[in-house]
């Protein structure tokens, strides 16, 4: 099932044969019931606009196309409820008419079938706008019967596989994705408006860099290869940094094999901006603003509302350092336990913290930040100085413990990761060698070493600064949506029986 029952006690089964033999008569007569052209004139909003102001009179000519979602007589009238992207008119045929056929015709519809209509606006004699028609034609035949107007999709998890009965039952669904659409289209004017290039860079790549996360991995057939579905797009833009750009985003797909949550999918949207001779405090104000721009492109009529309570997305953010948020937490004095990483280690399992036993301090410290302070921060907030052990792309702090790095943190969620960037090659190779021992040694989320990245920072990247921000889950915070599943059309989903299954001939190497 695709919806909820069908009314009437009918089988699904049986809809469907009854309206195939529609399709089949109406065929047989010469009325097709697909492959029709139809050019409307108006859509149904501006054509219910326009209607006059006094019911019974008759004013322009129109046409219009769209769904029928209703269906209803009374006497010697017919009306139906068509609906296209803009909303809804009512068409309406009388039998006082000479078209007295167009009353027939409207009762031989389906809910779900797809017409074009033609005749002259109208108001009913309670006021509701219409089209009198004068012509009507199938455009396209409905073999199944929509959801339930007064339900809709109630399954959650249909809802997600079938976005289209979703997107179709429910118009408030497909305003979250136009506001997506807008607040992509804000994200893009202001990186464009501060002369930022947008370019675009492998998805497929030999090596996984740029992000802390298990890649997804496909062959090659054609050069017997294997490549990878990148993790995050850095790597890429910072050679551009190297090859004399100074200001580069991109906004796109990227892929990470990891599990599923409200606030994780396996794939999703990501925005990366670099620009040289910028520091952090330049990153802050990019970021401040690109987050300021998104809601205003989406503005909730009651603000910004999370699970821990309204929020104001109004600059500036304010900025803690994480170890300040771990010690006003926990109370544990990281300046003297620094040292004696062992400590570090006990104090974390007496936090019920889990880290292996021969974790540095830092990478303790950040265990503890995020499975104990992060999911509890309410924000925004500038969370600073990340520990250098998982932070092997950003440039070192005063303090060579930590990085010049934040996070900005909105209702317990990352939501923006910022760098101060990396250009000394020789650290870079360094770190980078660290993180390849760390992933020989079974520890897949840390880093592949990359030569010719390395190579690329010898031959000289300026300084600079660089941002990525998360689209899905910056939409989720301007639009109120409580699952990223909520904001993603098509979203990945657990398989059901016999989904995921290909073919021998698409499994062949040799298949074309």
């Amino acid at each position: 099932m695709t919806g909820p029952p069908p009314s009437g006690g009918k089988a699904l089964a049986e809809i469907i044969a009854e309206r195939r033999r529609k399709a089949e008569l109406l065929q047989q007569a010469g009325t097709p019931a697909w492959g029709v052209d139809f050019s409307p004139s108006l859509t149904c909003a501006q054509a219910a606009e326009q209607a006059p102001g006094e019911p019974e009179q008759l004013g322009d000519e129109a046409r219009v196309a769209g769904r029928i979602l209703r269906l209803r007589s009374s006497g010697g009238i017919a009306f139906a409820d068509c609906s296209d992207a803009s909303g809804t008119l009512q068409l309406l045929a009388s039998r006082d008419d000479p078209e007295n056929d167009l009353v027939d015709q409207l009762a031989e519809l389906d809910l779900g079938d797809i017409v074009g209509a033609e005749g002259r606006l109208t108001r009913t004699r309670r006021g509701e706008p219409s089209l009198r028609l004068v012509r009507l034609t199938l455009l396209a035949k409905s073999l199944r019967p929509p959801a339930a107007k007064t339900r809709g999709l109630v399954n959650v998890e249909q809802r997600y596989r079938r976005r289209y009965l979703d997107l179709l039952s429910d118009p408030s669904q497909r305003e979250i994705f136009r506001q997506r659409t807008e607040v992509i289209r804000a994200l893009r004017r202001a990186l464009d408006e501060r002369s930022y290039l947008e370019v675009e860079t492998p998805v497929l790549q030999p090596i996984p860099g740029g992000g802390a996360a298990r890649p997804f991995r496909t062959h090659y057939h054609s050069l017997d290869s294997d490549l990878y579905l990148r993790i995050a797009v850095e790597l890429y833009l910072k050679r551009l940094l190297v090859g004399g750009f100074e200001r580069v985003y991109e906004i796109g797909r990227t892929f990470r094999n990891e599990g599923l949550s409200p606030r994780h999918s396996p794939e999703f949207t990501l925005l990366e901006a670099y620009q040289a001779y910028a520091d952090l405090g330049s990153m802050k104000e990019l970021c401040q603003d690109l987050v300021a721009a998104a809601a205003a492109a989406a503005p909730l009529a009651d603000g910004v509302q999370t699970e821990q309570g309204a929020i104001s997305l109004e600059p500036p953010f304010p900025s803690q350092t994480m170890s300040q948020l771990v010690h006003q937490l926990t109370g544990l004095d990281l300046d003297l336990l620094w040292e004696k990483p062992e400590r570090m280690v006990e104090e974390a399992g007496r936090l019920s913290v889990e880290v292996a036993a021969d974790a540095s301090s830092g990478t303790v410290l950040y265990a503890i930040y995020e499975q104990l302070v992060e999911p509890n921060l309410s924000g925004p907030l500038f969370v600073t100085d990340f520990p250098v052990e998982v932070s092997p792309l950003a440039r070192l702090g005063p303090d060579p413990r930590f990085v010049e790095r934040f996070e900005l943190v909105v209702a317990g969620r990352e939501l923006a990761n910022a760098f101060a960037e990396l250009n000394d090659p020789i650290d870079q190779r360094r770190r980078l060698q660290e993180q390849a021992r760390l992933r020989s040694a079974g520890d897949f989320d840390s880093q592949p070493f990359d030569e010719d990245f390395v190579e690329a920072l010898e031959h000289g990247m300026p300084p600079a600064g660089g941002i990525g921000i998360g689209v899905d889950r910056l939409v989720m915070l301007v639009t109120g949506a409580q699952s990223i599943r909520d904001v993603i059309l098509f979203p990945t989903l657990r398989p059901q029986s016999g989904e995921g299954q290909v073919g021998e001939e698409a499994q062949s190497p040799s298949a074309p």
